[in-house]
């Protein structure tokens, strides 16, 4: 019998959108890790399949290592990269539904790559031109029930075709960019995979840029004047009215002057300031607002905000608007809120409130509202989940706020007719602040009462010399925001470019450094091949992809420019392909050594990460070899960066081990420590086949596993088999 096939975008997408539309209770049924769900909606007949993200990604159609290239289709991804293997049985299934399905629904998110991912799965998967297309920005059941009642009868196309444009472009810059980059490395006799890309190196230029003016940055002295006075045992700091003094023998004679002279108040002004509530979140303050208040990068903010989003209680996150929906029902809202014990007091008082209206900014977006909660109690939120939710909730609270009143009291002072001045600020008036605690939490610094003409208690005078400071580097909240200033990347996208900067070892440290290879990368690029970094490209680009959106321009037009000028560049790149690599070899080799040393062996020397020559395998020596011959096994994937701490336990050197998307692990490199030591689980006795020594059951960041116990004379280890059952097409009622 022929149903309706939905497609959302994730797994727990999948099942919101089937219990939220199902008139009874939805049927799960699974078929080897892969599940699906039937469902009756007004006694019509629905199968709502999921994907893992992109199914289908951009790829040669001819595999090659030559630039420039541009001969592209669309590829599944399993076929590309090994690691996403997993995909391929949930494209599977979607194939294997779509043959019976007489409609077709795609719930992906509604963004760009939630439509890009959608038009694959229908085009290539479903073999279908077009489908419905379910739009939403929230999760709840009655939102779900609405965006599928008013369901769009077609693709969302512009969407459709500027996320298609974006990928293009992003590969065709990057793979091209990079295999240029790698092949002028191999050139020089190295082998190392540099990244460049759209977007990537804009983004790194603004961090070397910034590098560059620190270097060059030369300090100039100043003095200044700080008074310390006293009033009834209270110490008020106050500053000479000229701030900076930058010529040190005028400061000297005004210190002279005023050194023992007495001080009287000569002037009292008040002026009161109002501040307004905030604006509601879009994605970029949210990140901003994370980093500040618990360190959290902009990317652990969107894959938390993420999370919060497909499990019903927040809004969207991927958004750059600062307006809530015109057609939310703030009283119902703030209500269901006020049933989470925690929120009541703070409803109360909204709810008390004569007019509801939110201070909204000026920004929007064309797909979705700023970031709110949604009423629904969250169960289960883990530590970043629950501080994210509770930064959303208060912020949605103080839109709705008074504004706050602070006031602040300046007192000029005389000192032997040299002016010095005082200020203190006080909340006269708390408002939103008090629905935005503790993410605003100024502290009052009052002034004690003074009148005019009153004398005051000199404590100490001091001429303090100080030197103007270099700019400050970006962090990854501050380096998000300048892109956004920029206009370079996307509000979804940005994250994940500051991200890959770390990931590729450009840039390092939490006050973002940009590493040797990241500077010398740029200063060659702009040397040889300016037009890579030329942000005002990359902008361009970014604005004709909004023109696509907007049905003003062609893919086909902007891909064909893209082209052009990728053709002219690359040309220019093979001209200097030697030079370039010779001009990076030096510092990439400085680069990898640094990165590729650990810290000391017990022995005196120096633990380097080592490559095998036969296999290429990874692991861990001395640099004394053969004087020292100790030897530690490292995992083949993922990032070590040396910790400079050893073990307490049995004081070898710690590492930090991260894969990516996932948070670093602190690790002792010693296989044998007793901290890694598991019970055996059974009294069976194996056999290491190479020493014939006994194999104990050991532990890493990546499971558990047997070992040599001879090791590191031996390195011999036994993967523990996961049991490989075949699973037949499994059904259950969700109850």
């Amino acid at each position: 019998m022929p149903y309706e096939l939905i497609v959302s975008e994730k797994p727990s997408a999948a099942k919101r959108i089937a219990e939220s539309l199902a008139d009874g209770k939805p049927i799960k049924r699974t078929q080897g890790k892969v599940s699906y769900y039937e469902i009756a909606h007004n006694k019509k007949d629905i199968i709502v399949a999921c994907a893992v993200g992109h199914l289908y990604t951009v790829a040669e159609k001819k595999k090659s290592f030559k630039y420039p290239s541009f001969d592209l289709e669309w590829k599944p991804v399993f076929e590309v990269d090994k690691k996403a293997a997993f995909s391929k049985q949930y494209l599977d299934v979607i194939k294997k539904l779509a043959k019976d399905a007489n409609e077709f629904t795609v719930a992906c998110d509604f963004d760009i790559e939630g439509e890009v991912i959608g038009l694959n799965i229908i085009r290539f998967a479903c073999e279908q031109k077009d489908a419905r297309r379910m739009k939403f920005s929230t999760t709840t059941k009655e939102d779900l029930v609405e965006a599928y009642e008013k369901a769009q009868s077609h693709i969302e196309w512009g969407q459709a075709n500027a996320g298609e444009t974006r990928h293009y472009l992003d590969w065709m810059y990057g793979i091209n960019l990079t295999r240029a980059l790698t092949l002028a490395i191999k050139d020089s006799g190295l082998f190392k995979i540099l990244s460049a890309g759209r977007v990537q190196c804009p983004t790194l230029k603004i961090v070397v840029d910034r590098e560059h003016e620190i270097a060059a940055f030369k300090s100039v002295p100043f003095w200044i004047l700080e008074l310390n006075v006293d009033k009834n045992g209270q110490v008020l700091i106050a500053s000479h009215v000229q701030d900076k003094f930058w010529d040190k023998v005028e400061a000297q004679g005004v210190y002279n002057k005023c050194k023992g002279k007495p001080v009287k108040v000569v002037n009292i002004e008040e002026r009161e300031t109002k501040q307004s509530p905030p604006f509601p979140f879009d994605l970029g303050s949210l990140q901003s607002e994370a980093y500040h208040a618990f360190g959290y990068s902009p990317k652990a903010t969107l894959d938390v905000a993420q999370s919060l989003y497909v499990n019903g209680f927040t809004s969207y996150p991927r958004t750059s608007s600062q307006k809530l929906p015109a057609s939310l029902n703030y009283q119902k809202l703030l209500s269901s809120l006020g049933q989470q014990e925690k929120y009541k007091e703070l409803v109360k008082t909204l709810l008390a409130k004569k007019n509801l209206t939110p201070n909204e900014g000026k920004k929007t977006d064309p797909a979705h509202p700023a970031i709110y909660p949604t009423g629904v109690t969250p169960k289960g939120l883990k530590e970043r989940e629950e501080k994210v939710y509770d930064l959303i909730v208060k912020r949605f609270f103080a839109t709705f706020g008074e504004p706050a009143i602070r006031v602040t009291m300046k007192v000029s002072l005389d000192m032997n007719s040299e002016s010095f001045s005082v200020s203190g600020t006080k909340t006269a008036f708390k408002g939103w602040h008090e629905l935005y605690e503790p993410y605003m939490n100024l502290k009052d610094e009052e002034l004690p009462p003074l009148k005019i003409g009153e004398q005051l208690l000199v404590k100490e005078l001091n001429l303090i010399d100080k030197e103007t400071q270099p700019p400050n580097r970006y962090n990854q909240a501050s380096l998000v925001k300048e892109l956004e200033k920029r206009g370079l990347g996307t509000k979804a996208t940005r994250a994940e470019i500051v991200d890959n900067l770390f990931e590729r070892k450009y840039v390092a440290d939490q006050k973002i450094r940009a590493t040797l290879i990241g500077i010398k990368t740029i200063e060659t690029l702009a040397k040889y091949c300016p037009e890579i970094l030329d942000e005002q490209l990359t902008h361009h680009f970014d604005e004709e992809m909004e023109n696509i959106r907007e049905k003003k321009h062609t893919k086909e037009k902007i891909l064909k420019e893209a082209e052009g000028i990728l053709v002219k560049l690359l040309g220019k790149f093979k001209e200097n392909q030697k030079n370039i690599g010779l001009e990076l070899k030096d510092s990439l080799m400085e680069t990898m050594d640094k990165e590729n040393t650990l810290g000391p062996c017990k022995c005196g020397g120096t633990l380097k990460i080592t490559f095998s020559k036969k296999n290429r395998k990874r692991f861990v020596a001395c640099a004394k070899y053969p004087e020292c011959t100790n030897t530690y096994p490292l995992p083949q994937n993922g990032f070590v960066t040396a910790l400079e701490k050893f073990c307490p336990t049995c004081n070898i050197l710690m590492i930090s081990m991260r894969s990516k998307g996932k948070r670093p692990q602190e690790v002792c490199l010693n296989l044998d420590c007793p901290t890694k030591a598991i019970p055996q689980q059974s009294d069976e006795k194996r056999i290491c086949p190479k020493c014939s020594k006994d194999l104990i059951l050991r532990k890493s960041i990546y499971g558990s596993f047997y070992g040599c116990s001879s090791f590191p004379k031996c390195h011999f280890i036994q993967k523990i088999p996961k049991p490989e059952v075949e699973q037949p097409i499994k059904a259950e009622v969700i109850v």
